[in-house]
């Protein structure tokens, strides 16, 4: 296939990935993937690693070069880290501010804040409900110990949330 056949059908796949999620949020499509990063990026970044470790074992039969190797493979795995690391720290972050958000949400419908029982993977799914269901599904969850799936499940309207990363 030549390059421009690549090029097709990597536009097409975006193309299909930008159109799913431009769909009506639901518990079904809710998560995300940030093609750039889930189908680039690491991919990009784990490929040198899997080559230089392959490399280092067999420096290691023959018995030359295996400082060199070792030191690709340290480089290609700081790498690897760095690009997990820039997600995970990013997804922290956004879960900070969603437990701040829903917190000031309940404050301003109850006038109290969140029972501390609740879980931020509680809180998080929780994010999806409706102010009519909201307050409801929050006891609801302390209550029965409800799981992050389970509150998802129990919303009868979904509320998107077109902001998370």
């Amino acid at each position: 296939m030549e390059a421009a056949g690549y090029f097709k059908v990597a536009l097409s796949f975006f193309i299909h990935l930008k159109l799913t999620f431009m769909a009506a949020q639901n518990f079904k499509n809710h998560t995300r993937f940030v093609p750039i990063f889930h189908f680039v990026a690491l991919p990009a970044a784990v490929f040198p690693l899997v080559v230089s470790i392959q490399h280092f074992i067999r420096t290691l039969i023959n018995e030359s070069g295996r400082v060199h190797a070792a030191s690709i493979v340290s480089l290609c795995l700081a790498v690897v880290l760095g690009v997990w690391l820039s997600r995970a720290f990013a997804l922290k972050a956004q879960d900070r501010a969603i437990r701040a958000e829903e917190n000031l949400r309940y404050f301003a419908m109850t006038g109290n804040l969140m029972d501390s029982k609740l879980s931020l993977r509680q809180i998080i799914a929780l994010r999806f409900a409706p102010n009519n269901e909201f307050v409801d599904l929050a006891h609801r969850a302390v209550a029965e110990n409800l799981s992050s799936k389970d509150i998802k499940m129990a919303i009868k309207n979904w509320r998107e949330d077109n902001n998370r990363v």
